[in-house]
Parts: structure tokens; C-alpha cells; sequence
């Protein structure tokens, strides 16, 4: 029997929620599975991911195919890394301490990137808040335009206001 780690889609119509699973190849994306192993939430920003790695890794040892997107979940969460550490026979020391290793890396990543969408979010409140020169430029020919039409209505208005005073006055 040919074992898949894959998602199982579940949740309403357009939120998704997805189950990790063990699953036979056989069986049909959200039919019949082995074990579930985790969820995925790709709605939550970021997205939520909760894999049980002691599963996880079993699976993976008896030879469980993850899927493409499976496998960047586990990639994601350091559980291949920890399989091939397993895998190359390091003593678990080892692997404890390069998985250390890569959690710190990991958080420093994940600084750095809060870092820099929130120096991002700053940087686009500064452009809203100030008008490009363009936006300007625009702005006072829109006025400009508005006073001359102003002029002209007060132009038209006073000839009207002449004219029934003209013919008076020719009568």
C-alpha cells in the first residue's frame, strides 16, 4: 500500500482549513484517510501551521510520499531537515543542536521580515499622507479651472441681467 502525506480540504465555501493526512494513494483528496497528522489554515495571516512532527516523522521514515505542497509545510516547519539529519545517523545531540541552530535562524528570518514589511507600511503611510508633486500640479489647475468657469457664469449672468435693462431703454 502506497502512503501520501496531502491535505484534506475542510471548512465553509471560501474558507478553507486543511487537514495534514495520511492518506492511501487510492483514495480521493477528501475521502478515506490513514491518520491525520496536523492543520493548515492559509487564511490567518500568517498562515497557521500545526504538524505533529513525531507523526510526521514516522510517516516520512516508513516511506510516505508528502506532496509538493506538504512538503513546503514540513520543510517550512523543520521536520525534513530533522528527517535527514535521522536519516544521515546522526546521534540525536547533534540533531538537537543543528535544529536549535535552525530555529534561531528561523527567527531571525521571521524578525527580519516583520521588520521590514512594517518599515514598508511606514514608508506608504508617509507617500498617502504627502501628495506627489503630479497630485499638486493637478489640484491647482482643477482651482484654476473652477475660477475661470466662476468668472464666466458671473460674466453670463450680469450680460443677462443687462440686456432685458437694454431693450427698456431702446423701447
Amino acid at each position: 500500500m502506497a502512503v501520501k502525506l496531502r491535505l484534506k480540504r475542510m471548512g465553509k465555501k471560501r474558507q478553507p482549513i486543511y487537514k495534514v493526512v495520511a492518506a492511501d494513494v487510492r483514495s480521493p483528496r477528501d475521502g478515506r484517510f490513514i491518520e491525520a497528522i496536523g492543520l493548515y489554515n492559509p487564511k490567518t495571516n500568517p498562515a497557521t501551521v500545526e504538524i505533529h512532527e513525531e507523526r510526521a516523522l514516522y510517516w516520512l521514515s516508513v516511506g510516505a510520499q508528502p506532496t509538493d505542497t506538504v512538503k513546503n509545510l514540513l520543510s517550512r516547519e523543520g521536520i525534513l531537515l530533522k528527517n535527514d539529519l535521522i536519516k544521515q545517523g546522526l546521534s540525536e545531540e547533534v540533531v538537537a543542536a543543528k535544529m536549535d541552530e535552525w530555529y534561531k535562524a528561523r527567527a531571525e528570518k521571521i524578525a527580519k521580515s516583520v521588520k521590514s514589511e512594517t518599515e514598508k507600511k511606514v514608508v506608504a503611510e508617509d507617500k498617502a499622507e504627502e501628495p506627489r508633486e503630479e497630485v499638486k500640479e493637478e489640484e491647482t489647475a482643477v482651482e484654476e479651472a473652477k475660477e475661470v468657469t466662476e468668472e464666466i457664469k458671473e460674466e453670463a449672468t450680469d450680460a443677462a441681467s443687462e440686456s432685458p435693462e437694454e431693450e427698456k431703454a431702446s423701447e
